[in-house]
């Protein structure tokens, strides 16, 4: 317990004193660019934090409501996506054969630049949800497919030699010897693929949707300076929303594979 304590208090503290200059930083940039050189359009570059943040508490139940919209339509596709890429590197982790029949189609799926392809799907389904979900999904299964199929595949050949020795049926090798092994580079991928649903969600948005952050997002950004502290306030909401969906894959992976060498505690404490 105080070999984790320790360990969060080790990756907390940088980041807050991160971010705290990080926002001095800003601050301070900002006031020279508005207040003491008057650069023309300044707080549409780089805006004064402190007043985003007074929008953010003007406006934040609205942000909030949108941004519940978008991370609920990410998380679903994000889900559905996982469950293919899961699927996926199962399968060509058992055969050669299907490997090569699907390895290729996948790689080439990931050629199409999601920014093209996002109106295509919402001009298919004529549904933002679905097309939402169907990006997110599409973002996700590449991935993680990846990744766990290099899980699936770092089991020790000695291993393997001694399931077999034991008798072990596929469906028992599996079980019991590669998800296990499987399941760091499953987390390496869901943790890459959970911003990345997000913006995916919203890209989706972008295009004409009724409901979410992105919209928001462009409404403010067509009403140009007026808005500008509303337009960057859904910018750090969409970030934040990415950031939500990468703390909760690592919560779960400190859950789910404790015995990761960055999990234990240093010293032999326990």
């Amino acid at each position: 317990m105080n070999g984790t304590r320790a360990t969060l208090k080790g990756r907390l503290l940088p980041a807050s004193i991160w971010t705290i200059l990080l926002i001095a930083a800003w601050e301070t940039v900002s006031w020279v660019l508005l207040d003491v050189r008057h650069v023309p359009l300044a707080q549409s570059k780089l805006p004064y934090l402190h007043k985003v943040a007074e929008t953010f508490g003007q406006y934040g139940h609205t942000l909030l409501h949108e941004g519940r919209v978008t991370l609920g339509n990410a998380a679903l596709g994000f889900a559905i996506g996982a469950a293919a890429g899961v699927l996926i590197a199962v399968l060509m982790s058992g055969s050669k054969l299907l490997e090569h029949l699907i390895f290729p189609y996948a790689v080439a799926s990931q050629m199409i630049p999601i920014l093209g392809l996002a109106p295509i799907i919402y001009g298919i389904v004529h549904d933002e949800q679905s097309a939402r979900i169907i990006i997110s999904g599409y973002i996700t299964f590449f991935p993680v497919a990846i990744n766990m199929l290099r899980g699936l595949r770092s089991v020790s050949p000695d291993a393997l030699d001694l399931m077999r020795a034991c008798a072990a049926n596929p469906l028992q090798v599996y079980g019991k010897l590669r998800l296990p092994a499987s399941l760091p580079g499953l987390f390496a991928g869901l943790k890459i693929a959970a911003p990345l649903a997000v913006t995916g969600a919203i890209l989706v948005e972008l295009m004409g949707a009724q409901r979410g952050i992105g919209v928001l997002m462009l409404r403010n950004l067509y009403y140009g300076p007026s808005h500008v502290y509303m337009f960057w306030s859904t910018v750090f909401v969409g970030a934040a929303l990415g950031m939500i969906g990468f703390v909760v894959m690592s919560a779960a992976e400190r859950l789910i594979a404790p015995w990761q060498p960055e999990y234990r505690a240093k010293g032999g404490k326990s």
